[in-house]
């Protein structure tokens, strides 16, 4: 018998195509075609439980959208996730799926967008409590959010605030409280510091650490900023145009980076120790999603791209404990 615990989130070929065509009649009128975006084209990966995947790319790569299939906020095009062995698609029974989001929550990019300013602190965090009928009481329920905020490094007298008395920092705080409300298992955060300032992106991922040490969560943490992506992360996802291209543990990654893009990107950080490596900043532009190029996404910008690689996909093959989509890897070119 395997001693391998099974992965708590599974996803496999998970895509997602959004219609982004102009209306029916400006298509008749200018006779303009179809135009779909592949914002996701077949991703795979899985988490264990108690552990941090983060997903990392440039701008538009995917990650968001990535995010919000996991936790259902969008429907996927092809391809399931899983979670804790249960298929999380919504043709099963309503009751057993809404038991099955309420141990997946998500923290979102921006505080000051995603808390609403008409409610009272108490309200925002105590919304899924009443939502899953988990708290009921007034009284139990002010309680258990008092329970909630200090947990988060906030006190309960700021119960009664609203969303503008605080800082961007102490608001990321109040979502990750009401993220934590249901007591969930796995936690999708969506870019959670990046609206912040460095010192308080610091205070706010420590939170985030200390929490899923005591509460044994599982994280996938959507980032572009790899500096932080060293400080939370166990395993390390690379995007590029909706495709994953490498996937491998943080140590590995960051001491032995295989993708050709995984190389720019990481090149791109700046050397504060002025150790005088040779650096290559990132070439050119994201390719425009709506025309992708043929074959590898990534080789209009590929240093050691060839023929095969305008013209062949490569798929993610198992390279000394990494996983990498390339062709120049996998031909031992690079």
């Amino acid at each position: 018998m395997s001693t391998q615990a099974k992965p708590l989130v599974e996803v496999r070929d998970l895509a997602k195509t959004f219609d982004v065509s102009a209306p029916w009649l400006n298509r008749v009128v200018e006779r303009k075609p179809r135009l779909f975006v592949h914002a996701v084209d077949g991703v795979s990966f899985s988490i264990e439980r108690g552990r941090t995947l983060a997903l990392v790319g440039e701008s538009g790569c995917g990650k968001s959208t990535v995010a919000r299939l996991l936790v259902g906020l969008y429907q996927p095009t092809r391809g399931e996730v899983r979670f804790d062995g249960q298929a999380t698609d919504a043709s099963r029974d309503a009751g057993e799926l809404r038991r099955l989001r309420r141990r997946m929550q998500m923290i979102f990019q921006d505080p000051y967008a995603s808390l609403n300013p008409r409610w009272k602190v108490l309200d925002i965090v105590a919304e899924p409590l009443r939502e899953h009928g988990l708290v009921i009481a007034a009284q139990a329920l002010r309680a258990r959010v008092g329970e909630l905020l200090r947990s988060v490094g906030l006190a309960e007298p700021d119960c009664e605030k609203f969303p503008h008395q605080f800082s961007g920092g102490q608001r990321q705080r109040i979502s990750i409280a009401r993220a934590l409300a249901t007591e969930p298992e796995f936690l999708v955060c969506d870019e959670p510091t990046s609206a912040l300032d460095v010192s308080v992106q610091a205070q706010v991922l420590n939170i985030m650490r200390d929490l899923q040490r005591s509460r044994g969560l599982t994280y996938l943490f959507i980032s572009h900023n790899l500096a932080v992506v060293r400080h939370v992360a166990d395993q390390v996802g690379v995007m590029y145009l909706g495709r994953l291209v490498e996937l491998a543990d943080k140590a590995e990654l960051f001491s032995h980076p295989r993708h050709p893009y995984t190389r720019l990107l990481l090149d791109a950080i700046p050397d504060i120790h002025m150790s005088g490596r040779a650096r290559t900043p990132v070439q050119g532009e994201v390719p425009n999603p709506l025309n992708p190029p043929s074959g590898c996404a990534f080789h209009p910008r590929c240093p050691h791209a060839n023929a095969r690689c305008a013209s062949e996909r490569p798929v993610l093959t198992g390279i000394d404990g990494s996983q990498v989509a390339c062709h120049a890897v996998g031909e031992g070119r690079i």
